[in-house]
């Protein structure tokens, strides 16, 4: 018994240092940690435009900082288009902001 409560003081000692390493790395955007949170709130937007059909041929790009805040480039086919792009990444769960630089352009 007095091995078990030493594994579990030990776990909890390792994953609360864990969490915490985690935490401060989560503030440094070179770091894994955060790379992983913007590149998934980034999947999630680009899924949801690829759904809609608004992503053809990759014209639409998504970036997303550490802070949330999503920036779409590119171009689409029409004003409605980047509309409905606009919407989709503010819809979309943990992010704070959108800035577009989108541009309506017809001929791709």
């Amino acid at each position: 018994m007095k091995t078990l409560a030493t594994a579990c003081v030990l776990a909890g000692a390792l994953l609360g240092s864990t969490m915490l390493i985690a935490q401060d790395a989560d503030k440094d955007r070179t770091h894994p940690v955060a790379f992983v949170k913007d590149s998934a709130i980034t999947t999630k937007i680009k899924t949801k435009l690829a759904a809609e059909h608004l992503t053809s041929v990759g014209r639409i790009h998504v970036d997303t900082d550490e802070s949330g805040i999503v920036w779409l480039t590119g171009t689409a086919r029409s004003q409605e288009a980047i509309d409905k792009a606009v919407s989709i990444a503010r819809d979309t769960e943990h992010v704070k902001s959108v800035h577009s630089d989108l541009a309506v352009r017809q001929d791709d």
